[in-house]
């Protein structure tokens, strides 16, 4: 494992038990992403890539096997630590981009600064500001999700993922939802960020979104089954 990763993951389970019936989400998962990198997590539905992604946001914990993020093992941590570390590490763009539609743009934007110490309302606001305007997205600061297409609540969602510094962006089919003119501006987006900086793990079954990405991790029935890192690694 590369000491310098920023996520190492050593021989990952996951199993679910429902009515007293195992399922075996993960199998020995075995990996590591370096700072900075842009990695595609792809595989058919159901073969582990959605529990893959959940485990390394820390909104579940595995079953067994070991998850060091950013020098810290956190593969079993109480809720609440789990809670503290995803808000300091960890920023998120779902699918369905998850604003909350009684809160203005400016508001959502806010959520995960709201009980970080050390930082006042205008921080916060300014910060939230500028994270919208990264994503030409100022000039909604106080309209609702209602009022936005579904391309534009997404760069709310990708601004929102911005706001507390994140070590690692993690992206759930960021795509999904969104016709082919906005997916491009989104995933151009993601691009931006990943030239600044930025390392991101997507979730994607988005052709365009894995052309560009600079590493392909492919899922099979819970394992990793092909690593374009590791093909590069050995060729080299």
């Amino acid at each position: 494992m590369n000491t310098n990763a920023l996520i190492k993951l050593n021989r990952l389970e996951k199993v679910f038990l429902a009515e007293k019936v195992e399922t075996r989400a993960l199998h020995e998962v075995t990996l590591d992403v370096l700072p900075g990198e842009y990695v595609c997590v792809t595989g058919p539905s159901g073969c582990g890539k959605s529990t893959l992604l959940s485990i390394l946001g820390l909104l579940d914990k595995p079953t067994s096997g070991q998850y060091i993020l950013n020098g810290h093992d956190v593969s079993d941590l109480s809720r609440d630590d789990r809670a503290r570390i995803r808000n300091q590490e960890i920023g998120f763009v779902f699918q369905s981009f998850n604003l909350i539609s009684e809160l203005t743009v400016e508001e959502n934007v806010c959520l995960p600064l709201t009980y970080r110490k050390g930082l006042t309302a205008r921080d916060i606001k300014a910060r939230a500001k500028m994270m919208l305007d990264k994503v030409e997205m100022g000039h909604r600061l106080g309209h609702f999700p209602g009022q936005l297409s579904g391309g534009q609540q997404q760069r709310v969602a990708i601004a929102r993922s911005l706001i507390n510094d994140p070590s690692v962006i993690l992206a759930d089919e960021p795509t999904g939802n969104l016709d082919s003119r906005n997916a491009d501006i989104v995933l151009r987006l993601l691009g931006q960020l990943h030239a600044e900086g930025s390392t991101i793990v997507m979730v994607t079954h988005d052709p365009r979104g894995i052309e560009r990405v600079s590493r392909q991790i492919e899922m099979l029935d819970g394992e990793v089954l092909l690593d374009s890192a590791m093909r590069i690694e050995k060729a080299g």
